[in-house]
C-alpha cells in the first residue's frame, strides 16, 4: 500500500482516508497543521492514481488498511478519519476490527444504497469517460464538487489517470455500500460529521450511523456542502482533531 506521511514517526499516529476520485492532497493542509505533534499517514486508496492495487470493494480496501496498521503500528492507532468513500472504508474498518483506533471521524459517508445511481454508474461513465481529459469538462466537474480552486491542477491530473474500470468500480461500490451490524462493537469514540447542504440521503446516512454506533456524536455542519469541512476548512478540522486527541 502506498502512503504519504507527514511529521516525525512517533506513537501518536493519525490515518486519514481521502475521498473517491481525489487523493492524498485532499488532506494535505490538515496534515501540515498536525505534523508538528503527530505522525500523519494518508494511504492512497485502491484504484486511484499511483495506488498499487485496483479497486475491488470497500471491504477489501478496509482489510488492506487494517493489515497495514497491524504491520506498522501493532494493530491500532490514535485516530482514523475518512471522507466520503474514505468515510465508508473507515466505517468498514470499524466493523471489521473493534479496537483499531481510539477516535474515528466519519465525514459524509453514504451508508444507505442509492439503487438508481448504482445502476446508472457504468453506462454514464462509459459515455462520459472520454470527456474527463477535456479541461472544460473537468472544470465543470470540479466546480460541482465545491472544492477550493487551488486544488484543481491535482484533481485534473489524478482524475485523468484513473482507469475507466477503477472509476466504475469505486463509484458503484460507493453508491451501494451499507453499514454492517458489527459496527456496534467498535471501541472507538466515533464522531459523525455531515454538511447541512448535502443530499438528503447523505444526511440520513449520518443519522443512521449515529443511531447504530454506541455513544457516537453527530454534528451537522451548518451551511457546508459535501467534503467542505476537511478540504476547505482544514484549520477548523485540524483544531477539532487536536482537541479530541488531547481529551482522550
Amino acid at each position: 500500500m502506498k502512503v504519504i506521511e507527514y511529521g516525525k514517526k512517533n506513537s501518536k499516529v493519525i490515518i486519514l482516508l481521502h475521498g473517491g476520485g481525489l487523493s492524498w492532497w485532499n488532506y494535505r493542509e490538515v496534515a501540515e497543521l498536525l505534523q508538528k505533534d503527530y505522525h500523519v499517514v494518508i494511504p492512497i486508496l485502491d484504484g486511484h492514481w499511483t495506488s498499487d492495487e485496483a479497486f475491488t470493494s470497500i471491504e477489501d480496501n478496509a482489510f488492506r488498511i487494517i493489515e497495514y496498521i497491524d504491520k506498522n503500528y501493532n494493530g491500532s492507532v490514535e485516530l482514523i478519519g475518512g471522507l466520503s468513500l474514505g468515510g465508508q472504508i473507515l466505517v468498514e474498518i470499524l466493523s471489521q476490527r473493534s479496537d483499531i483506533c481510539k477516535i474515528a471521524i466519519i465525514e459524509s459517508a453514504l451508508v444507505i444504497p442509492m439503487k438508481l445511481t448504482h445502476y446508472l454508474v457504468k453506462p454514464m461513465i462509459e459515455m462520459s469517460y472520454g470527456l474527463i481529459k477535456q479541461d472544460w469538462f473537468a472544470r465543470l466537474q470540479f466546480k460541482s464538487l465545491g472544492i477550493k480552486c487551488e486544488l484543481y491542477d491535482e484533481y485534473y491530473r489524478d482524475t485523468c489517470n484513473i482507469t475507466k474500470e477503477n472509476m466504475i468500480s469505486f463509484l458503484k461500490a460507493n453508491s451501494w455500500y451499507t453499514v454492517k451490524e458489527n459496527i456496534i462493537n467498535t471501541q472507538a469514540k466515533v464522531f459523525v460529521f455531515v454538511g447541512q447542504k448535502e443530499q438528503a440521503k447523505m444526511i440520513h446516512s449520518a443519522y443512521k450511523l449515529n443511531m447504530m454506533i454506541p455513544n457516537s456524536i453527530l454534528e451537522i455542519k451548518k451551511k457546508m456542502f459535501h467534503g467542505e469541512y476537511s478540504i476547505n476548512r482544514a484549520k477548523e478540522y485540524a483544531d477539532k482533531v487536536i482537541s479530541l486527541l488531547e481529551n482522550i
